[in-house]
């Protein structure tokens, strides 16, 4: 594929309708900090397409798990991947597309928020019967540009509505509620609101954690998701490879435009909405007693927005929200059945599959809306912070371990494991203590221990994935180094070998030869009913496909092209970060 929808690929699969509700909410409770993790994105892009996918490329892989399993061998890693996999659907994926569905449900309709959950499960479920993967590929192109498009509407109308953008500064500083809590500060805007660049310390979005803690999340998402990495593997080839990371860059500027400034100005417009603080007030708003700033975008949609364009908008966000419900039940089952299930009953017929996925789908679905209640009062209400922070808590290790199996030829399978062994037990401690110890609404005692609060999530990122580090460079020390077979090809110090040869694969299970949704089987029969997909057993088959880029030479006028822009691209990202910080 050529480069530009290679990019706008990338940039739509990380900008979901869930993403618009909260990266407004956030601007719309702390200001344009939220920002960073979009432009954040501009460096983690450019690594994937300048380091990560010529070694992908150069190993001849297809999927991240094969990847793993080549340089590493072994099953256990590929599993923990998988499971973890699953854990993330729940927690970052599910739950909140379902949150986020049933939110706009309640603003338009008013119903109860478990209702609108119900609701968007049954339709959901009509829709995956009646159009499967294949609906959900036709439409998300078309679903995210019109909503790019009501965003720039709305955009344009909100500021409109209070006089351009040189007194959006002025009109959300003065955004209080009617109702407030004697003695608390909680009800005032920030004052650091119009900042990138917050207290190292004390700040909502330290800058240390913006940085560096986020290039770590951003590393995990861009270079290691499958979703991610086979965009950018699906090139023309290496040159329309960079140049999609470069364009998908430059639109990832574009959210703190028009998503998260139109966020602040619901604040600005709506303050007892957007910024309740008063426990009773903020239940008969949203049903949630620590803040309604998720409401912030929706708001504005139904407020806002003339009356056929609204109804638009607010059914291509709610047909997108059913497209990534689809596609991550479609996934998930797929990744249960063929990754687990059939590692353990490799006999199993087409029909036990089946049945397995549904029950998984059906296990995970509500478990995802049991937790709804969490994720509603987690993190002051803001959706994408919690988003964030559950990130944080669970994906470090994995970071660290593709950064240390790409750069350190010496990593081994022992190191790689017990590496992610140890980050899980430290990331699920940490992330139970958060849902033991919430952050307490407005004016209540925080029973937390001091170390939860003092320590940023993004801040545990850092320290998470050098602990992870640490463990895998000691016991890849203590431990036989990895074959030559581990390494040719496989590692960015070893992909400009001249000398070809296989590279054996015992080792590597056939199971991992598999893609997202129906693409589980390449070149073998695939069964889908109600939108899932299951191999015919004994039809999987031993040959890799190959990705489409055959080769990590370029043209050396392209290449020469691609740096070019490559650097205007960061000059222009530094000069965003320098005008707001």
């Amino acid at each position: 594929m050529a480069w530009w929808p290679i990019g706008a690929s990338l940039f739509a699969s990380s900008e979901g309708s869930g993403l618009f509700i909260g990266l407004a909410g956030t601007g719309a409770a702390g200001g344009i900090a939220v920002a960073g993790f979009e432009w954040n994105a501009t460096y983690v892009l450019l690594a994937l397409a300048w380091v990560f996918v010529p070694v992908y490329v150069s190993s001849g892989i297809v999927t991240m798990p094969e990847y793993l399993g080549r340089r590493f061998g072994g099953e256990r890693i590929r599993t923990y991947l998988s499971v973890l996999s699953l854990m993330l659907s729940v927690f970052t994926k599910i739950s909140t597309d379902l949150y986020s569905g049933a939110l706009f449900v309640q603003v338009c309709l008013g119903w109860n928020l478990y209702l609108s959950t119900v609701l968007m499960l049954v339709v959901t479920a009509l829709y995956t019967i009646a159009g499967g993967l294949a609906a959900v590929i036709y439409t998300d192109t078309l679903q995210t540009f019109v909503m790019i498009i009501g965003a720039v509407i709305l955009t344009i109308t909100a500021f409109n509505k209070i006089g351009g953008y040189n007194n959006l500064e002025s009109v959300y500083l003065k955004a209080v509620p009617s109702k407030i809590i004697p003695n608390t500060t909680c009800h005032l805007p920030r004052p650091d609101a119009m900042h990138l660049f917050r207290d190292p310390v004390h700040g909502d979005l330290p800058w240390p954690g913006m940085t560096l803690g986020l290039t770590i999340l951003a590393t995990w998402y861009w270079c290691t998701d499958q979703v991610i990495v086979q965009r950018s593997l699906s090139a023309k080839n290496m040159s329309h490879a960079k140049g999609a990371s470069i364009f998908a860059s430059y639109l990832k500027m574009l959210p703190m435009i028009f998503i998260i400034l139109p966020g602040m100005i619901s604040r600005a417009l709506y303050p007892d909405t957007v910024a309740c603080v008063d426990p009773e007030e903020c239940v008969k708003v949203c049903g949630a007693e620590v803040g309604c700033s998720n409401l912030a975008f929706p708001k504005l949609v139904i407020e806002l927005m003339p009356s056929g364009l609204r109804g638009l908008m607010i059914a291509v966000m709610m047909a997108a929200l059913m497209s990534s419900l689809t596609s991550i039940f479609n996934s998930s089952s797929t990744l249960f059945t063929m990754d687990i299930w059939k590692k353990y009953r490799r006999g199993a017929s087409e029909k036990e599959l089946l049945l397995v996925g549904r029950i998984v789908t059906v296990i995970l679905v509500v478990i995802s809306v049991v937790w709804i209640p969490i994720l509603q009062s987690a993190n002051s209400g803001q959706l994408y912070v919690y988003i964030q922070s559950v990130t944080s808590y669970l994906a470090p290790p994995v970071t660290a371990i593709f950064v240390m199996a790409i750069f350190w030829k010496r990593t081994n399978e022992a190191g790689a494991f017990w590496g992610l062994m140890v980050g899980l037990v430290v990331g699920l401690t940490r992330m139970i203590l958060e849902f033991v110890f919430p952050l307490p609404r407005c004016g209540v005692f925080d029973p937390a221990p001091s170390v939860l609060r003092s320590v940023h999530y993004l801040h545990f990122a850092i320290i998470l994935c050098a602990l992870t580090a640490i463990v895998v460079a000691v016991i890849s020390l203590l431990t036989p180094p990895p074959n030559e077979e581990q390494i040719h090809n496989l590692t960015w110090w070893t992909i400009h070998n001249s000398t070809e040869r296989e590279i054996p694969l015992q080792k590597v299970s056939t199971l991992s030869r598999r893609t997202d949704g129906c693409e589980s089987v390449r070149r073998g029969k695939c069964v889908r009913t109600a939108g899932f997909c299951s191999p015919r057993p004994g039809r999987i088959v031993s040959e890799n496909p190959s990705p489409i880029i055959h080769s990590i030479r370029e043209d050396p006028f392209w290449s020469r092209f691609c740096c070019v822009n490559a650097i205007i691209l960061v000059c222009v990202n530094i000069f965003l970060y320098a005008y707001y910080a």
